[in-house]
Protein backbone atom coordinates (compact mmCIF):
# COMPACT_ATOMS: atom_id res chain seq x y z
CA UNK A 1 0.00 0.00 0.00
CA UNK A 2 1.49 3.08 -0.95
CA UNK A 3 1.75 5.66 2.11
CA UNK A 4 0.37 9.53 1.53
CA UNK A 5 2.11 11.73 -0.46
CA UNK A 6 1.84 15.66 0.52
CA UNK A 7 -0.16 17.32 -2.19
CA UNK A 8 0.87 20.71 -3.70
CA UNK A 9 -0.80 22.67 -1.09
CA UNK A 10 0.76 20.83 2.23
CA UNK A 11 -2.41 18.81 2.32
CA UNK A 12 -1.67 14.78 2.60
CA UNK A 13 -3.45 12.95 0.06
CA UNK A 14 -5.21 9.60 1.17
CA UNK A 15 -5.14 6.75 -1.28
CA UNK A 16 -8.30 6.76 -3.92
CA UNK A 17 -11.07 4.94 -2.72
CA UNK A 18 -10.56 5.24 0.84
CA UNK A 19 -13.57 7.38 2.91
CA UNK A 20 -11.88 10.50 4.82
CA UNK A 21 -11.04 9.22 8.09
CA UNK A 22 -11.13 5.71 7.67
CA UNK A 23 -7.37 3.97 8.65
CA UNK A 24 -5.69 1.93 6.15
CA UNK A 25 -7.10 -1.61 7.23
CA UNK A 26 -10.18 -0.18 7.82
CA UNK A 27 -12.39 1.07 10.90
CA UNK A 28 -11.60 -2.21 13.02
CA UNK A 29 -8.29 -2.88 12.10
CA UNK A 30 -6.46 -5.71 10.31
CA UNK A 31 -8.77 -8.39 9.16
CA UNK A 32 -7.41 -11.60 11.29
CA UNK A 33 -7.05 -14.74 8.94
CA UNK A 34 -10.64 -17.02 9.60
CA UNK A 35 -9.07 -20.74 9.96
CA UNK A 36 -9.68 -22.81 7.24
CA UNK A 37 -12.34 -25.49 7.47
CA UNK A 38 -11.16 -28.94 6.73
CA UNK A 39 -13.42 -29.28 3.80
CA UNK A 40 -11.35 -26.16 2.39
CA UNK A 41 -8.21 -27.62 2.75
CA UNK A 42 -5.95 -26.63 -0.53
CA UNK A 43 -4.15 -29.43 -2.24
CA UNK A 44 -4.87 -32.88 -3.24
CA UNK A 45 -7.44 -33.67 -0.53
CA UNK A 46 -9.97 -31.29 -1.21
CA UNK A 47 -9.81 -31.60 -5.28
CA UNK A 48 -10.33 -35.83 -3.97
CA UNK A 49 -13.53 -34.38 -1.90
CA UNK A 50 -14.78 -32.90 -4.65
CA UNK A 51 -14.69 -35.12 -7.30
CA UNK A 52 -16.08 -37.49 -4.90
CA UNK A 53 -18.82 -35.04 -4.02
CA UNK A 54 -19.68 -34.95 -7.78
CA UNK A 55 -19.50 -38.75 -8.45
CA UNK A 56 -21.84 -39.04 -5.66
CA UNK A 57 -24.11 -36.26 -6.89
CA UNK A 58 -24.32 -37.87 -10.88
CA UNK A 59 -25.22 -41.87 -9.22
CA UNK A 60 -27.66 -40.07 -7.25
CA UNK A 61 -29.03 -38.24 -10.61
CA UNK A 62 -28.85 -41.22 -12.26
CA UNK A 63 -31.00 -43.50 -9.86
CA UNK A 64 -33.48 -41.04 -9.94
CA UNK A 65 -33.77 -40.95 -13.44
CA UNK A 66 -33.79 -44.46 -13.57
CA UNK A 67 -36.45 -44.79 -10.93
CA UNK A 68 -38.70 -41.97 -13.34
CA UNK A 69 -38.14 -44.34 -16.14
CA UNK A 70 -39.18 -47.71 -14.12
CA UNK A 71 -42.44 -45.98 -12.96
CA UNK A 72 -43.37 -44.43 -16.64
CA UNK A 73 -42.60 -48.17 -17.64
CA UNK A 74 -44.55 -49.77 -15.27
CA UNK A 75 -47.60 -47.00 -16.01
CA UNK A 76 -46.80 -47.40 -19.75
CA UNK A 77 -48.01 -51.31 -19.22
CA UNK A 78 -50.42 -51.24 -17.64
CA UNK A 79 -52.03 -49.07 -20.25
CA UNK A 80 -50.89 -51.31 -23.46
CA UNK A 81 -52.54 -54.73 -20.87
CA UNK A 82 -55.83 -51.99 -21.25
CA UNK A 83 -55.58 -51.89 -24.55
CA UNK A 84 -55.16 -55.50 -25.11
CA UNK A 85 -58.38 -56.23 -23.92
CA UNK A 86 -60.00 -53.50 -25.20
CA UNK A 87 -58.24 -54.80 -28.66
CA UNK A 88 -59.89 -58.25 -27.91
CA UNK A 89 -63.12 -56.88 -26.87
CA UNK A 90 -63.35 -54.84 -30.11
CA UNK A 91 -62.00 -57.69 -32.20
CA UNK A 92 -59.09 -55.56 -33.49
CA UNK A 93 -57.10 -58.39 -35.33
CA UNK A 94 -53.32 -57.94 -34.85
CA UNK A 95 -51.57 -58.43 -38.55
CA UNK A 96 -47.90 -59.75 -38.94
CA UNK A 97 -45.19 -56.60 -37.72
CA UNK A 98 -42.25 -55.88 -39.84
CA UNK A 99 -38.77 -53.80 -39.22
CA UNK A 100 -37.83 -51.19 -41.63
CA UNK A 101 -34.45 -50.35 -42.53
CA UNK A 102 -33.17 -46.63 -40.94
CA UNK A 103 -33.26 -45.56 -44.32
CA UNK A 104 -36.62 -46.72 -45.17
CA UNK A 105 -35.56 -48.70 -48.64
CA UNK A 106 -35.77 -52.19 -47.04
CA UNK A 107 -38.49 -53.97 -45.11
CA UNK A 108 -37.75 -57.40 -42.85
CA UNK A 109 -40.00 -59.85 -41.64
CA UNK A 110 -40.36 -60.71 -37.60
CA UNK A 111 -41.91 -63.52 -36.28
CA UNK A 112 -44.55 -61.01 -34.23
CA UNK A 113 -48.04 -60.22 -34.65
CA UNK A 114 -49.51 -57.11 -33.04
CA UNK A 115 -50.24 -53.57 -33.83
CA UNK A 116 -47.95 -50.53 -35.72
CA UNK A 117 -48.38 -47.63 -33.11
CA UNK A 118 -47.23 -45.03 -35.89
CA UNK A 119 -48.34 -44.04 -39.69
CA UNK A 120 -44.64 -44.83 -40.43
CA UNK A 121 -44.55 -48.34 -39.04
CA UNK A 122 -41.32 -48.04 -36.61
CA UNK A 123 -42.85 -48.82 -33.82
CA UNK A 124 -44.85 -51.78 -32.17
CA UNK A 125 -46.88 -53.60 -29.63
CA UNK A 126 -47.26 -57.36 -30.28
CA UNK A 127 -49.92 -60.11 -28.90
CA UNK A 128 -48.02 -60.48 -25.74
CA UNK A 129 -48.40 -56.96 -24.67
CA UNK A 130 -44.20 -56.03 -25.60
CA UNK A 131 -43.37 -52.59 -27.10
CA UNK A 132 -41.46 -52.67 -29.54
CA UNK A 133 -38.82 -50.23 -31.91
CA UNK A 134 -39.13 -51.42 -35.48
CA UNK A 135 -35.68 -49.97 -37.23
CA UNK A 136 -32.89 -51.82 -37.78
CA UNK A 137 -29.81 -51.09 -39.86
CA UNK A 138 -29.68 -52.17 -43.76
CA UNK A 139 -28.93 -55.94 -44.00
CA UNK A 140 -28.67 -58.51 -47.09
CA UNK A 141 -28.46 -60.77 -44.21
CA UNK A 142 -31.62 -59.61 -42.65
CA UNK A 143 -33.73 -59.65 -46.61
CA UNK A 144 -33.11 -63.33 -46.05
CA UNK A 145 -33.19 -64.27 -42.34
CA UNK A 146 -36.24 -61.95 -41.13
CA UNK A 147 -35.23 -59.74 -37.96
CA UNK A 148 -36.02 -60.92 -34.01
CA UNK A 149 -36.51 -57.87 -32.69
CA UNK A 150 -35.94 -57.10 -28.65
CA UNK A 151 -38.24 -55.50 -26.60
CA UNK A 152 -38.01 -52.60 -24.76
CA UNK A 153 -39.39 -50.62 -21.75
CA UNK A 154 -42.45 -48.96 -23.02
CA UNK A 155 -42.63 -45.16 -22.75
CA UNK A 156 -45.69 -42.67 -21.89
CA UNK A 157 -45.02 -40.64 -24.79
CA UNK A 158 -43.70 -42.09 -28.45
CA UNK A 159 -41.15 -40.32 -30.20
CA UNK A 160 -40.13 -37.58 -27.28
CA UNK A 161 -37.45 -35.42 -27.91
CA UNK A 162 -37.90 -35.65 -31.34
CA UNK A 163 -38.49 -33.15 -34.27
CA UNK A 164 -42.24 -31.10 -33.82
CA UNK A 165 -45.35 -33.32 -34.50
CA UNK A 166 -43.17 -36.67 -34.50
CA UNK A 167 -44.31 -37.32 -30.35
CA UNK A 168 -47.52 -38.68 -29.61
CA UNK A 169 -48.82 -40.45 -26.06
CA UNK A 170 -49.01 -43.49 -25.96
CA UNK A 171 -52.74 -43.89 -24.81
CA UNK A 172 -53.61 -41.72 -27.87
CA UNK A 173 -51.55 -43.58 -30.11
CA UNK A 174 -53.10 -46.86 -28.80
CA UNK A 175 -56.82 -44.90 -29.20
CA UNK A 176 -55.90 -44.21 -32.67
CA UNK A 177 -55.18 -48.04 -33.46
CA UNK A 178 -59.10 -49.01 -31.87
CA UNK A 179 -60.12 -46.52 -34.11
CA UNK A 180 -58.63 -48.05 -37.15
CA UNK A 181 -56.68 -45.00 -37.99
CA UNK A 182 -53.22 -46.70 -38.20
Amino acid sequence: MSSPQPSPDGRTDRPAGRAPGVPPHGPAGPTPAAPQAASEQPGPDRAAQWREQRREAARAHADALAARQRAESTRARAIIAGFLAEARERGVAPGPLHVRSYDGRARYRTPLRGWYLRRDETVGVDTAGEFYVLTAPPSLTARFRGVQPVPQDPPLVIGAGGKDGESIDLPDALARVLAGEV
